[in-house]
């Protein structure tokens, strides 16, 4: 599809969770209903074919959208529309693929409907280049004589002109469109071999667990083995069986690099970052400002785990297979009923206002969700919120533990910020950017545990809570700086000049991995064996994307902090925040809400707060 195509789909937004397990049919009021997108499949079937006979026709309006401005509004209304259908028969192809992935004909449906996005890609390419052609002047002219053609596609249409030193010809956009298929293909490559064509290896835990297939599921559970020994020979078991195919991983990501520096050089722009960041006219500052904090907080972060080790018991120094046991651990882990989880979420977001409330009130008590795990349903979690004219829809894997409290909490905050922004903008405006929509949600995580903490029955507990607060800013804020710091180096690298293979991959995370968690300060031990981890991570192949859950959890803390102090405007700012959607660009709208990204105050707001919870613990402890 085109770069700068004409509507892209609200993302699905995702939090990994472990892999599901065999369970007994759901009750029909966990799972989610699908009759509100269409009554049947049969009835996707006939809306499937009438939406590709309206998108045969969307090259007709080539010839008039210049001649004036009710052609312009017809033209770009009649795309608009077409895309609207798109997305809701996506939508529905995807969460009925989910439901039991082992069910091909729900696969096929998915691939009609990715079939049909490429379509409406190519027969919408033209678009970009011929709004160039019939210019800023003329553009503004027909706007001032069309009122709904401002409000619904003046920021659209300005972000195309914005677009004019990078736009190719309508022939040249015509075959980018056409390779956005083959330029997609590493990803393919990648998640075949990952996710099933890799040979997971077994083992034998020192209780005698036998794990028949050290999977990533498995990799996930037993990483946080009490056992430090366990813990050590899952990690080099697992991180093994990944070392062997180095070299083809290496091969797949660098194919993924060369396809963004091909992009970034066919449309002229200085580098792959300046070129992702493009879309969301994302200032390079706020990029390279994220990097330049994230070390800076470096002590804090060796603070963090100078308290791991010491919670741990570990004498010598700490390895890489330390990080993922809990530091508090409870004898009993809280339970929390999916009831009990909605219960907690209104409490939680209570603090946002009655409009928050309602809406959440509105979804729990609707058939949105399918929220329990069950053999052939998709892992994971994620809320998808592209069918404009419905509603969002969530799908989870609820274990009854707080890390599924913490998803409910976070998915449901991508959720309402997407009704606030369907009732608060047209379609067009409604594709929010990942760089707020993290925000929505990791805020609520940010006051979940705050409110745990608050509401611990014993001093263990609320230990316990703690210790989760620090984990969810190592992983969110330290992990994915460091991915994205990982990203820009390896980009640095090939527009050097030089090569990349599995090898040399592994050589810059292996630096990075030693410089972020302080092997050279002495407080970690990086075993060359884990820095193969690069090859694991999905979404390098996404882009320059990780770098946006990191500033989207400093803005939530600078955000969240302001609401809990009950600042004048806070809980506004952050409500218009959301209801903002993708009405301007996303820097911008965090700017109206009060906080500039591209300056160091969100990422210190955030560094005080790793630093309020571990004072917390330093006073816990000091009780007798």
């Amino acid at each position: 599809m085109n770069r700068f195509a004409f509507f892209t789909a609200l993302a699905v937004t995702t939090a990994l969770v472990p892999a599901n397990a065999a369970a007994p049919a759901a009750p029909a009021a966990y799972t989610w209903d699908l009759g509100d997108l269409y009554p049947s499949p049969e009835a996707w079937t006939a809306a499937q074919g009438k939406v590709k006979g309206e998108i045969d026709k969307l090259d007709g309006y080539k010839a008039t959208i210049g001649k004036s401005s009710k052609d312009m509004l017809a033209a770009l209304s009649a795309m608009s529309d077409t895309r609207r259908q798109l997305d809701r028969l996506f939508v529905y192809a995807s969460l009925k693929g989910d439901e039991d992935v082992r069910v091909s004909k729900n696969q096929e449906r998915v691939q009609l409907a990715q079939a049909l996005m490429a379509q409406f890609g190519e027969k919408t390419s033209w678009l970009t280049p011929t709004i160039l052609t019939i210019g800023a002047d003329k553009v503004a002219a027909f706007e001032k004589q069309s009122p709904e053609l401002k409000s619904r596609f003046g920021f659209m249409l300005d972000n195309i002109l914005r677009a004019a030193p990078h736009t190719l010809t309508p022939e040249a956009e015509q075959v980018m469109a056409s390779v956005s298929n083959v330029l997609a293909q590493p990803n393919t490559i990648y998640s075949q071999l990952s996710n099933g064509d890799l040979p997971y290896p077994s083992l034998v835990l020192s209780d005698g667990t036998k794990v028949e297939r050290l999977d990533q599921a498995h990799y996930s559970k037993y990483r946080q083995s009490a056992n430090r020994d366990d813990r050590k020979k899952v990690f080099d078991t697992f991180w093994g069986a990944w070392k062997k195919y180095e070299g083809t991983f290496g091969a797949t990501l660098n194919t993924q690099v060369l396809a963004e520096e091909f992009d970034a050089k066919v449309r002229k722009f200085p580098n792959a970052l300046s070129d992702a960041l493009f879309s969301d006219n994302m200032p390079e500052g706020v990029y390279r400002q994220l990097v330049a904090q994230a070390n800076a907080g470096l002590p804090t972060f060796h603070r963090y785990l100078k308290l791991r080790k010491r919670q741990l018991g570990i004498k010598d120094e700490l390895g890489y297979h330390d990080m993922y046991p809990s530091i508090f651990p409870l004898k009993t882990e809280p339970k929390f009923t999916v009831e009990e989880s909605e219960k907690i979420g209104l409490d939680v977001t209570a603090a946002y206002g009655p409009e928050y409330t309602n809406l959440l009130k509105k979804g729990f008590s609707s058939r949105w969700m399918d929220v329990l795990p069950r053999q052939g349903k998709a892992s994971g979690a994620y809320m998808n919120g592209s069918a404009y004219d419905v509603h969002p829809y969530l799908l989870l894997n609820h274990n009854d533990d707080y890390q599924s409290l913490s998803t409910l909490v976070h998915e449901w905050g991508h959720a309402v910020h997407t009704l606030l922004t369907h009732d608060n903008q047209p379609y067009e405006k409604s594709n929010y950017s990942t760089f707020t929509a993290e925000t929505a949600s990791i805020g609520n995580e940010m006051l979940l545990n705050d409110y745990m903490v608050a509401h611990a029955k014993t001093k263990e507990e609320k230990l316990y809570y703690l210790g989760e607060g620090l984990e969810l800013i190592r992983t969110t804020f330290f992990r994915q700086t460091m991915f994205g710091e990982f990203q820009l180096a390896i980009h640095e690298e090939v527009e050097k000049g030089n090569a990349l293979t599995g090898e040399k991959l592994s050589q810059i995370y292996c630096g990075l991995l030693k410089h972020y968690y302080g092997e050279k300060e002495g407080i970690t031990r990086i075993d060359p064996s884990v820095c193969i981890e690069w090859a694991f991570i999905p979404h390098f192949y996404y882009g320059f994307y990780v770098y946006q859950y990191a500033t989207s959890m400093a803005g939530a803390a600078a955000l969240t902090k302001e609401i809990g102090e009950q600042k004048p405007g806070a809980r506004e700012r952050f409500i218009n925040l959301l209801k903002a959607g993708g009405s301007d660009y996303p820097y911008e709208i965090y700017k109206k809400a009060g906080l500039d990204m591209a300056t160091p105050a969100p990422y210190q707001a955030l560094i005080a707060r790793m630093n309020r919870l571990m004072d917390q613990i330093d006073e816990l402890e000091k009780q007798k």
